[in-house]
């Protein structure tokens, strides 16, 4: 069984802040899809589609047939512990910072045999597993057995911690306290367990519906933070970046119309203003300060999310300007999460469908609930997730612009 992860005791600030050493990171290009499932949440493996076979380490070739038909299928991960060892020594420096590790063999039901990370729960070979698919702080797929009964405190094991971004006990910044999405995530934090919320508020001298509710959480601090202005940015970096675990950047602006529906560029440069520029100026100020501190401890800066939208894949036009706006924010945070992974920084991009509140008051169902929304954010960082599309209008749209992203167009084009 787990034991609880206790609050850590305060950091000497006269010790130098300890630098991260990634894993080892090098994977060739057919290995990347393992990768690529792992950064939503899946465990894959290359399956041959002419005789069946499924495979691993990752081929170009089928390892029975030679068939170069390869498709990459979910897999349950069940499995059989075959053996286990714990190293005690290491020369790989990200290793050696983190022994004891333990390792192990597992035969999978489906037929091939991995080496993998074993969870503290595990107990000794023989015994039944569950394999599954992290990212690791380089930001590349590993194999992870774990109990198929884990305790109420398994998430904080040691080993599991590195691959996830766990909020419990670590500090976050929710950039824009104001909307009911921000309050909804704001209380996510805290449920997770987070040591302190700083919640960004733009316009102090106003009155929003439920910021009382949620100021009166004692996790909860209301800072301000404008992201239009670059010396609001500055200024609270200044104040709390070295402090920063969890960045998390929902500041938006939405309006709808296209091209023809409005005068004039003033709307569109105010979403381009918050969502675009006001991502950049955020990751410019608080970037290096998370980087910094990426290896620091148990509770160290782990994490960045960018709210986007589902439009960024291929665009809405009833809202066009603002899915134009939410594919630059796309783009950025691409070579942002590029930028990051270094220091092994984790970019989580959520690309939601359409959420329930004032901007979509004429569209009808399924929308995303705030708290749900909320609730899928808090998932991925505990499970160490890239890429979130929470809802079935995103779900949907997703699977369309992976078949055909031309079809999907046209489809969308035509009000389909």
């Amino acid at each position: 069984m787990t034991m609880p992860l206790m609050r850590p005791k305060r950091k000497n600030p006269i010790l130098r802040t300890r630098q991260m050493n990634l894993p080892p990171w090098g994977r060739g290009r057919v290995a990347l899809g393992l990768t690529a499932a792992a950064a939503e949440g899946r465990f894959e493996l290359q399956t041959c589609r002419e005789c069946g076979a499924v495979q691993y380490p990752p081929r170009d070739a089928c390892h029975k047939c030679l068939s170069v038909r390869l498709a990459w299928r979910e897999q349950t991960g069940r499995g059989q512990l075959l053996s286990a060892t714990t190293l005690h020594h290491s020369n790989d420096l990200f290793f050696r910072e983190r022994l004891p590790w333990r390792l192990g063999f597992v035969h999978l039901d489906s037929g091939p045999t991995l080496m993998v990370h074993l969870h503290g729960e595990v107990g000794e070979a023989p015994t039944r597993v569950r394999v599954g698919a992290r990212l690791d702080r380089a930001g590349r797929a590993v194999l992870i057995g774990m109990p198929e009964q884990g305790s109420a405190h398994m998430a904080d094991d040691r080993m599991l911690r590195e691959m996830t971004s766990d909020p419990k006990f670590r500090k976050v910044l929710v950039t824009d306290g104001k909307t009911p999405v921000g309050q909804e995530l704001v209380r996510a934090m805290v449920k997770a367990g987070a040591e302190i919320v700083w919640v960004g508020h733009a316009e102090p001298w106003k009155n929003y519906g439920g910021l009382e509710d949620i100021t009166a959480l004692p996790q909860v601090t209301l800072v301000p933070l404008d992201l239009t202005n670059g010396r609001s940015v500055t200024e609270l970096a200044g104040e709390i970046g070295g402090k920063v675990d969890i960045v998390v950047n929902n500041a938006e602006v939405h309006r709808t119309f296209g091209i023809a529906g409005r005068r004039g560029t003033d709307v569109a440069k105010l979403e381009m203003d918050i969502n675009y520029f006001g991502l950049l100026r955020l990751a410019q100020e608080f970037g290096p300060a998370l980087r910094g501190r990426s290896a620091d401890g148990v509770t160290s800066a782990t994490a960045w999310v960018n709210l986007l939208s589902i439009y960024a894949l291929s665009n809405f036009p009833p809202h066009g300007t603002f899915s134009a706006s939410k594919a630059a924010a796309y783009s950025l945070a691409q070579c942002l999460r590029a930028e990051m992974r270094p220091a092994g920084i984790r970019v989580v991009n959520v690309f939601p469908g359409p959420i329930d509140d004032e901007w979509n008051q004429h569209m009808p169902p399924p929308k995303l609930a705030p708290a749900g929304l909320a609730s899928a954010i808090v998932k991925a960082l505990r499970e160490g997730v890239e890429d979130v599309y929470p809802g079935d209008v995103a779900q949907e749209w997703l699977e369309r612009w992976r078949d055909n992203p031309k079809v999907l167009e046209r489809e969308v084009a035509s009000g389909g």
